[in-house]
This record gives C-alpha cells, structure tokens and sequence, in this order.
C-alpha cells in the first residue's frame, strides 16, 4: 500500500462520515434521479440546510450531480455504490449476530 491511498481512504471516509451523507448517496443507488424534495423525503430526517450542505459536498467530491430532472449519483458514485452493494447483507448477518449476543 502506497502513502498516498492511507490518506485518500481517510478522506474518503471523513466525507462519508458526515451526517447523513452516506444516506444521500444510498436514496440515489436506482440510479433514477430525484428532486430536492424527493431526496429529503427518501433520507428521512434531514433538514434542507443539511441536505443543501451534503449535497454541496457530494458534488464537490464528484460521487453526485445534478441534471435536468434532479440529483444523481456520478459514474464514480456509481462504483462506490457498487462497492458497497453487499452492506445490506452485511448489516443483516451483523445484527442478527448482535441479537443472538444479548439473548
């Protein structure tokens, strides 16, 4: 492992970190663009400022954009999304792991 790929993951992962941003990307995985309103609604909980902000910065880091009938994922937030495509049975086997632990 070079130098330089510790720092982008920890880069990478400060962005992704940030409240509500992985939840951003994750309503936009169909790959069906979604109005403001429509994303608000699809992440749940998120006040405009915060998704104005996540969006800014999603944007910023190439992984979204915006076209003409609403937000969507780039190419490169594509491939992210696509690595992350096995976290839901991940976080399935995990929770049930973690069920079974305070039974």
């Amino acid at each position: 492992m070079s130098s330089k790929e510790p720092a982008a993951v920890n880069q990478l992962l400060s962005l992704l970190e940030s409240r509500y941003a992985m939840r951003v990307l994750w309503a936009l995985r169909d790959g069906h663009p979604q109005t403001f309103r429509l994303l608000q609604d699809s992440v749940g909980g998120i006040t405009p400022n915060t998704l104005n902000t996540r969006i800014k910065a999603l944007r910023e880091a190439g992984l979204m954009g915006h076209g003409s009938d609403g937000y969507l994922v780039t190419a490169s937030g594509a491939d992210l999304l696509k690595r992350l495509a096995e976290l839901p049975a991940f976080a399935t086997r995990w929770a049930a792991a973690q069920a079974r632990k305070k039974v």
